[in-house]
């Protein structure tokens, strides 16, 4: 018997409590920077990536209250047919620096796309 184990590349981004109320059903991918650089989103397309962990850190910056890990052999396949769609619509959202996020719905991928999830409870 063999056992190995591969090297597995997640990307992460953890935001800001108060992005949670109005964004905690949608995950954002930085699309474009002022400076022309390679993005996140150009990097996942070409293939960096296995998953990517998003969540929301709490109001003391110590700990999650909500996350998920998201498989990105689906999104990549998603994307793809999204943006081969004639209908292909995909939200940029301007940052303070000039960069520009795509915004995405979790709803809107395979139920494939999420490998995991979790969500703290208030006490």
């Amino acid at each position: 018997m063999v056992l190995r184990m591969e090297a597995v590349r997640i990307g992460c981004r953890i935001r800001k409590i108060g992005y949670l109320r109005h964004y905690g059903d949608e995950f954002t991918i930085r699309a474009e920077l002022p400076t022309g650089t390679k993005t996140e989103l150009a990097k996942i397309i070409e293939g960096w990536g296995d998953y990517f962990f998003y969540g929301f850190a709490d109001s003391y910056e110590t700990h999650l209250i909500k996350w998920t890990l998201a498989d990105m052999r689906v999104f990549r396949g998603a994307y793809s047919r999204m943006i081969a769609s004639p209908s292909a619509s995909i939200a940029l959202k301007k940052n303070a620096d000039g960069s520009k996020f795509a915004a995405f719905r979790w709803s809107v991928f395979p139920p494939e796309l999420v490998v995991a999830t979790a969500e703290r409870v208030a006490a």
